[in-house]
Parts: structure tokens; C-alpha cells; sequence
């Protein structure tokens, strides 16, 4: 750690509140290595996060996965990176689709829903990461 002005390290759970302050380096690099997790595991939470709403939420169409993913995990998704991961989902087996007729307007959208594979693959990834 290297010496500077001070910032209070926040604490988490199980944490002592008297937790030592940070220098401004040392908080700007703790800040640096939350963005870069962040993104190096963007991918697999991402995943974590899709197989959990249809789950919960199937059949559910990508619009509706969209904005719920937005709502589980506080990071926006982009239509493309949606419907990428949505494709690798059901192309590894993990998801099936189905055309659905939208009432009303008789415009076909594309309804996504967990298969069995996808069911033991998501309790897997639960049981180990999640305790």
C-alpha cells in the first residue's frame, strides 16, 4: 500500500468497522480492479443472470429478458449482446424457442424457455458459486 491522503475503505459483512483508511492511490486502484472484474466476468454473470429470468420468468421473449436483466443486475444490455447470448444459450442447449404470435398485431416474436439440460446446468452453477 503506498502512503498518501487517506479515504475510508467501506466494510462489508463480517468486516471490523475500524477497517484501515486507503491512500487516494490505493482507492483509485481498488476502484480500477472492481471495474476491470467487472467486465472480465460481465460474460459469465451475464449468463448466470439471463438462465436465471427464464427460469423464473419463462417463456419469456427478449424484450420483456431485457428489462428484467436491467432490473436483476443494475447493468444495461444491448439488443445485440442480448440476443447474441440468447442464440449461444440455445444453440449450447440450454434454451429452446418458439415463434409466438403477439396478440393484436399477429407479428410473430421469438419466446425463449429453459430446457432440462438448461435446468441442471443453471443448479449446477448455483450449488458451486452460490452459497
Amino acid at each position: 500500500m503506498s502512503s498518501g491522503t487517506p479515504v475510508d475503505a467501506e466494510t462489508g459483512p463480517g468486516e471490523p468497522e475500524e477497517a484501515a483508511p486507503l491512500s487516494a492511490e490505493d482507492a483509485e486502484w481498488v476502484a480500477e480492479l472492481g471495474r476491470s472484474w467487472v467486465e472480465v466476468y460481465k460474460k459469465s454473470a451475464t449468463t448466470l443472470v439471463l438462465l436465471r429470468i427464464v427460469r423464473d420468468h419463462g417463456p419469456v421473449a427478449a424484450g420483456e429478458a431485457a428489462e428484467r436483466f436491467t432490473e436483476a443486475s443494475g447493468w444495461s444490455i444491448s439488443e445485440r449482446g442480448l440476443y447474441r447470448t440468447l442464440r449461444r444459450l440455445a444453440q449450447s442447449g440450454l434454451l429452446t424457442t418458439a415463434q409466438v404470435e403477439v396478440p393484436r398485431t399477429g407479428a410473430k416474436r421469438q419466446d425463449f424457455r429453459l430446457t432440462p439440460a438448461g435446468r441442471i446446468y443453471l443448479r449446477r452453477i448455483e450449488a458451486e458459486l452460490i452459497t
